[in-house]
Formats: C-alpha cells, sequence, structure tokens
C-alpha cells in the first residue's frame, strides 16, 4: 500500500486515487528526511508490453524480482498473466492479488507441505525439479496427479551474465537422462528449464543454453512440450548497458525452432529484472561527507543490497536547483547503520561538490532494491511516492517511441 506522505508535504497517496508528481526534483524540494522511494507505474507497464508483444512465446514474471502487489497488478493490466513463484509466501500473495492468474511453482526444492497447498489450494499444475527425489515429493504431495506440468531444471554456464545461477540447481545435462525419462512418465506435459544467470550481457548465454538442452533431449529421447528459458534479460546499468532485447528474442526462437520437440511445444521465459527494475528508484540525503565517502540514509539493509554485496553500480542523479555544473566525481556510500559492511563502494559518478544535506537520486532500483529491505539497526523506509517521470535508463523509451512514430508515419 502507498504511504500518506503529509510528511514530505505531497497529497496522501492510495491504491484507488493516488496523486501525482512530476519528478525525483519536486520530492528532493521538500527535504524528506526518510529515504523515498519512487514508482513509474508507467515504465512498468511498458515493459510488460514489450514482452506480450515480442517475445516469441510466453512470458511469467519472476515474482521474486519485486513482490508489490501493486507491481504485480499493472503486470496483468498490461498482458502477463503467467507468474514465477518460488515459495508458498509468494504463492498465496499472487493467489490473493490476481485470483485469475496461473501460477508456476519454479524452485527446484521445495517443502512438500508447500506443493500440498499449490496444489490443492491454489490451483498450481507447474513445477519445476532437478532430481529424482524432487519428483517423488511432487509426486506424494500431489496424490499422483495426472494434469502436472513437470519442468526439469538443466544446470547451464553462467560465464555470459553478471550474477551467477550456475552452482544451486540443476542437473548436470548428461546425467538428466533418467530424471527426464522418469518425469515423462509422471507428467501431463514434460518439460526442461533452465537459467543463465543474472543480467545476461549477450544473446549466446541462452543460444549456449539451448544447445544443452538439445544435447539432453536426443540423450534421454522424451518428447518434451515446454522449454522454458528462464530470467536473466538484462536491464540497463553504469558499464552494464547490454544488446537490444530484441537480439535476445530472435536468438531464443531460433534455438527453440531447431529443437527436437512436439510440434506444439510452448516456449515460455520467467524476466525479473528486466519487468521492473525500471519501475523504481530511491531518493536519499546526505548525512556527511568525509574525502570521497558520502553517509546517506538508505544502504546495504535497504535497497542496496545488491551495490554493497556484488558491487552492483546504479546511476545516481544529483537533485539540486538549479544543478551543479561541477564536474562529476567518484564517490562511495556508507549506509545508515553501524554496521561497516554497510558499504557500497561503486565508484558512483556525482557532481565534485556535493555536501551534507543534498539529495540525490539512485535509479534501476525496482529489481531485488525494494525486496530485499531489511529494519535493521532500526533504519529503513516505506514512504512511496508515484512520480511521471522516466526512469534514469531504459530499453523501452527509445522503441516505444519508434513504434509511435511509425504509428503517426502510418
Amino acid at each position: 500500500m502507498y504511504q500518506d506522505h503529509r510528511a514530505l508535504g505531497l497529497a496522501p497517496l492510495s491504491t484507488v486515487a493516488p496523486t501525482f508528481v512530476s519528478g525525483a526534483l519536486d520530492i528532493a524540494q521538500a527535504k524528506p528526511v526518510q529515504p523515498v522511494t519512487l514508482v513509474r507505474p508507467h515504465a512498468a507497464a511498458r515493459a510488460a508490453r514489450f514482452f506480450v508483444e515480442k517475445f516469441p512465446g510466453r512470458s511469467m514474471y519472476a515474482v521474486k524480482a519485486n513482490p508489490s502487489p501493486e507491481l504485480i497488478r499493472i503486470l496483468w493490466d498490461n498482458g502477463i498473466t503467467h507468474y514465477d513463484v518460488a515459495s508458498i509466501a509468494e504463492v498465496r500473495l499472487v493467489a490473493r492479488t490476481l485470483p485469475d492468474a496461473t501460477l508456476c511453482f519454479m524452485h527446484p526444492v521445495k517443502a512438500e507441505e508447500a506443493i500440498a497447498e499449490a496444489y490443492f489450494t491454489h490451483g498450481v499444475r507447474t513445477f519445476s525439479l532437478d532430481s529424482l527425489e524432487e519428483l517423488e515429493k511432487i509426486m506424494l504431495a500431489t496424490r499422483n496427479a495426472a494434469d502436472l506440468t513437470l519442468c526439469v531444471r538443466l544446470r547451464v554456464s553462467s560465464e555470459h551474465s553478471k550474477l551467477s545461477l550456475a552452482s544451486k540447481f540443476g542437473v548436470a545435462p548428461h546425467e538428466a537422462k533418467p530424471l527426464l525419462f522418469a518425469a515423462r512418465q509422471a507428467a501431463d506435459a514434460l518439460g526442461i528449464c533452465f537459467h543463465v544467470g543474472s543480467q545476461a550481457m549477450t544473446p549466446e548465454a541462452y543460444a549456449d543454453a539451448m544447445e544443452r538442452v538439445r544435447a539432453a533431449i536426443v540423450d534421454a529421447a522424451v518428447t518434451v512440450d515446454v522449454i522454458d528459458v528462464g530470467g536473466g534479460f538484462p536491464s540497463s546499468y553504469p558499464g552494464m548497458e547490454p544488446p537490444p532485447l530484441e537480439r535476445f528474442f530472435e536468438t531464443i526462437h531460433r534455438a527453440f525452432e531447431s529443437l527436437p520437440i512436439s510440434y506444439s511445444a510452448e516456449l515460455w521465459a520467467e524476466p525479473g529484472r528486466a519487468l521492473c527494475a525500471e519501475y523504481a528508484s530511491l531518493i536519499v540525503r546526505v548525512e556527511k561527507r568525509r574525502g570521497n565517502e558520502l553517509y546517506i540514509n538508505d544502504g546495504a539493509y535497504g535497497a542496496l543490497f545488491d551495490a554493497a554485496h556484488i558491487g552492483w553500480r546504479f546511476p545516481v542523479n544529483l537533485l539540486r536547483e538549479p544543478q551543479s555544473t561541477v564536474r562529476d566525481h567518484p564517490f562511495s556510500f556508507y549506509g545508515p547503520t553501524c554496521d561497516d559492511l554497510d558499504h557500497m563502494a561503486g565508484p558512483f559518478l556525482l557532481p565534485a561538490d556535493v555536501v551534507a544535506g543534498d539529495y540525490f537520486e539512485i535509479g534501476m532500483l525496482g529489481a531485488y532494491g525494494s525486496a530485499m529491505r531489511t529494519a535493521f539497526n532500526g533504519f529503513g523506509s516505506d514512504e512511496t511516492v508515484i512520480v511521471e517521470d522516466e526512469p534514469m535508463a531504459s530499453l523501452y523509451v527509445d522503441v516505444e517511441d519508434e513504434v509511435a512514430s511509425n504509428v503517426v508515419k502510418l
């Protein structure tokens, strides 16, 4: 639920009749004491439409990236009808928020009780797995249901991605044969899924993974009904500007069309970051400057977990009127807690004359920023404002402008 923002000098927000603010500078000029999250429904809606219209298969949102009910509704309203859920809490959340949505339980290791509740209470029929033990668990929990879609997760390389997901889950392709064969016997529809890692920087990540899928299908000699290429679709960050997403889609489609699979097989994907990164950003205040270090009022235990723990660089923009004309300088950040780990090395480029009391916006935090917040040490803020300006980076703005231009020409 959006919060009451009278403390900011702004009209209260609600999900029924939200107040829109033109942009980040308006919020900074109200001098909020706590960090303020800015959300851009139009950006999430645009990303959803892009995937629905351009991905050559079914796109299901990976809820873990940002489980906000407001965001989930925006995606639904713009054509995302399927949701990748990884826990029974996510199953309940989406089922409560969108009763008509299709839920796919894509965590390969689940509690038997979670499987049973998902199946019998919430109508979940799609489950992923990467072991014979998990297959046995699914069949026991669903009482040997005959209407299951079972997706065997293969382990594939994360060499082309910024964050590896190659260690924890997935059966090695050369060991997949008995699991694929057993799942084929139990399933109404058999799928193969994988995850190339987060923030894949080249379409070759999916091409290479599809070759491993091909080898596994040939080795097992089974009929496959679903190919799920998982997540990993990138967004744009400083130093991580990926190729257009259309190139990823084209590569995936070519590989899918060449696989030895059922003529009616479906192609699925699980975008998370790519659907929600542009949805949110954060306004923070500088509490202290020490040389090249800025002490700010959010950090590693708030929305900046990725910046602290995996060195993610987010775009930043000083919110000052008139704008600073001083050259940018590299800074690192300390968050508000008493913990030395609350440190974001960056570098983050801001004008060299930044001082305590300044505000700046940190962009592209719609993915994982909100989802990983804590209230450690008593710090944190859930104040949220809807804004109408564009995100600090976008893979979709130019595409939408081009489409609009072509429509006008016609």
